[in-house]
């Protein structure tokens, strides 16, 4: 027989929970849909959906700078900033720039009202630019579906910030965060060095490793009900400013730090509520095989690849863009294969006030305005495109116009 209720209405019977609400609750996340890893947002919705709906709590998210480590420090910042807003703690690591200054410079979070006028602006110069694509193009080629400028994303999951805007301080109250700035460590902690590992990984890891233990990220303290997540940030890591040589000879000395470091580091994030990530100047790094073995010990790998000082720059064929996004790894979580996006060559261009990824459209050939030079240069970029951007591609590649 059923319980009787009891008084005002409750009764005895509590409904149980599922196994997957907890991680569900936490602030800023949210399952996937496709393997049911917990998902928190890289601070870019359309980053999160070329990615497969974001960044796993776990996982290490490596980003390759760009020649000028312009377009890649504000990747850097979108992650940093999106903990802000989601009330995540923050531990931010440099060798170059103090974390204070890092953190604030972040862009300041855009409202979505304010996100929906940004477009609007451009909305009609985007009918008119189609009025007169119609007149240009063949008619044969006007009732086919058009393709979707960039990835399709949700607002329900990431928000959007303004770069031309900093993050006003009063975010900042209501989270903790952890700064490491190597030159500090240096000077008053005295040299050590473990294995092949340099003294300042060292002590990256150690101080990575006490904040995890201690805050509880590990799940040690099962008297702390409201969990919360770990964005760990590291800048340049692989130059010069962190004792490393790799980018500067073909033989470094100290040729297993880094990796070291890598697998240490993947270890702590698989076994607590994190997510890292880490900016190194790939360009920089003389030994392929080293960047390689870098590569393999990290979940995500994301490389941005800019136009300024290179001939793509003055191209007309590239007017809209600032430079290209080649997404070299994606992990495979809970499953056999990796959870790869239908767009394969993507862009990136920095706006007034957002900073997008965008899938690459380049002009129709077919227009009388295209000289036979800018022809030429097409499909020159086309087979570029093919085996760089492309990459992932699986058994196409050549652009889908």
């Amino acid at each position: 027989m059923a319980a009787a209720p009891a008084a005002g209405g409750a009764t005895s019977f509590q409904r149980k929970a599922a196994a997957g609400s907890r991680l569900a609750a936490v602030t800023g996340t949210r399952p996937s849909v496709r393997h049911g890893q917990l998902l928190l947002s890289s601070g870019l919705p359309s980053l999160d959906c070329v990615l497969g709906g974001g960044v796993a709590v776990g996982t290490l998210l490596l980003i390759e700078e760009d020649k000028y480590s312009l377009y890649s420090n504000l990747l850097f910042k979108y992650f940093l900033a999106e903990g802000v807003v989601c009330g995540h703690h923050l531990f931010v690591a440099s060798a170059k720039e103090h974390p204070d200054n890092i953190l604030k410079e972040l862009p300041a979070p855009l409202l979505d009202d304010n996100y929906r006028n940004e477009p609007g602006e451009e909305t009609t110069a985007v009918k008119s630019e189609d009025i007169q694509d119609s007149m240009k193009i063949a008619w044969r080629y006007q009732n086919l579906p058009k393709m979707e400028a960039s990835p399709a994303t949700s607002t329900k999951f990431g928000h959007y910030y303004d770069v031309s805007k900093k993050m006003s301080p009063e975010l900042f109250q209501s989270i903790k965060w952890h700064s490491f700035y190597l030159p500090e460590k240096l000077s008053s902690e005295p040299k050590m060095k473990a294995g092949k590992m340099n003294s300042a990984y060292t002590r990256l890891l150690q101080s990575i490793q006490r904040i995890i233990y201690q805050e509880g990220f590990d799940g040690s303290d099962p008297q702390k009900k409201q969990k919360n997540i770990l964005r760990i940030g590291i800048q340049n890591l692989g130059s010069l400013l962190w004792g490393d040589d790799i980018c500067s000879s073909d033989t470094p000395e100290d040729i297993h730090s880094l990796t070291k470091f890598l697998y240490v580091l993947r270890g702590l994030l698989r076994k607590s509520l994190s997510a890292c990530i880490i900016t190194v100047p790939a360009h920089l790094i003389q030994n392929k095989a080293i960047m390689e073995r870098v590569t393999n010990l990290s979940d995500v790998v994301v490389g941005l690849e800019s136009f300024i000082g290179s001939e793509r720059e003055t191209n007309p064929l590239y007017k809209d863009y600032h430079g290209l996004v080649h997404v070299h790894q994606i992990p495979r979580l809970n499953s056999l294969i990796c959870d790869v996006s239908d767009t394969k060559d993507l862009a990136f261009r920095l706006k007034r006030k957002l900073f997008t990824i965008e899938r690459l459209h380049l002009p129709p050939d077919l227009s009388d305005t295209v000289s036979r030079t800018s022809k030429q240069d097409l499909a020159e970029s086309a087979k570029l495109l093919s085996s760089g951007c492309g990459a992932m591609a699986i058994g196409k590649k050549h652009l889908d116009f």
